[in-house]
């Protein structure tokens, strides 16, 4: 049985990789294009519901556009469907958002007026390097807010404290809203490591089971969640108990999951 998460075919075509394997009217080619919008929706169906968001600056393969909508899947291989008037020809990234949040302004001035504000792990391209600035596509940004690409941060759990009191956002990706899997996918990421999109994926598709004692950067699962342990006592996640990303007493966390009926700790694993 196919998972419609990761298998791009609807009713009207399929990704040509898999003919013979799907029914549908035909198979195509998919091309790339890029999101122009700082956080997106990627949605199950047009004008569905959220399964996950998309940052600007993220390519995707696009196999349709129908109606306004494109039928598309992410470089994590997450399938889903996003406005089409959100996506433009794809550029090439050179740096990534490394603090919280930013804003890109019309001039090399702080006090210009600011075009777009983004959130962490927006991607830009730097166009050139000023004193206190980089010159950027979508504006003016200061230096010490970008990262570049090919320096990726070397501890997730540094990058899921960076998310403390975000609030909680059911299929959220950013640091405007995030979910537990959200969380871990722009933890992993920011350090270069491939995340899957949602939690049950993560626990499948992450590390290798743990024996020895928790550490730094483990990760707990239950059914439909995961956290990371900051320490080898504190989880840190994007729960709805909380609304928020919160740290919490790992034993502390696992009394109160079960309690209110999401069940024991399913797997814990270590990168």
């Amino acid at each position: 049985m196919t998972d419609r998460r990761l298998t791009p075919a609807n009713a009207r075509l399929a990704a040509m990789h898999l003919a013979g394997q799907v029914t549908t009217e035909k198979f195509v080619e998919g091309w790339p294009m890029m999101l122009a919008f700082p956080v997106t929706d990627l949605c199950a169906s047009p004008g569905g519901p959220r399964d996950r968001q998309l940052l600007i600056g993220a390519i995707v393969t696009v196999f349709e556009d129908h109606e306004g909508w494109s039928f598309v899947q992410a470089a994590d291989g997450y399938v889903g469907y996003l406005p089409s008037g959100r996506l433009i020809q794809p550029v090439q990234a050179t740096h990534i958002v490394s603090t919280f949040a930013i804003h890109a302004y019309e001039a090399e001035d702080f006090k210009s007026p600011a075009l777009v504000a983004l959130p962490f792990g927006a991607q830009l391209t730097v166009a050139d390097e000023r004193r206190k600035f980089f010159e950027t596509n979508l504006g003016f940004v200061p230096k010490s807010h970008l990262r570049p690409l090919d320096k990726p941060f070397t501890d997730p759990a540094t990058i899921a404290q960076l998310h403390f009191g975000v609030p909680y956002l059911w299929g959220g990706n950013s640091t405007r809203g995030i979910d537990c899997s959200g969380l871990i996918s722009a933890s992993l990421n920011a350090c270069g490591l491939p995340c899957p999109a949602d939690s049950d994926m993560q626990r499948d598709g992450l590390g290798h089971d743990l024996i020895e004692p928790l550490q730094r950067g483990d990760l707990i699962f239950w059914k439909g969640h995961v956290g990371m342990m900051v320490d080898v006592e504190t989880l840190i996640h994007a729960n709805a108990h909380h609304m928020a990303t919160r740290y919490e007493p790992i034993d502390q966390a696992i009394l109160r999951i079960e309690a209110q009926g999401d069940g024991p700790v399913l797997a814990r694993k270590r990168l």
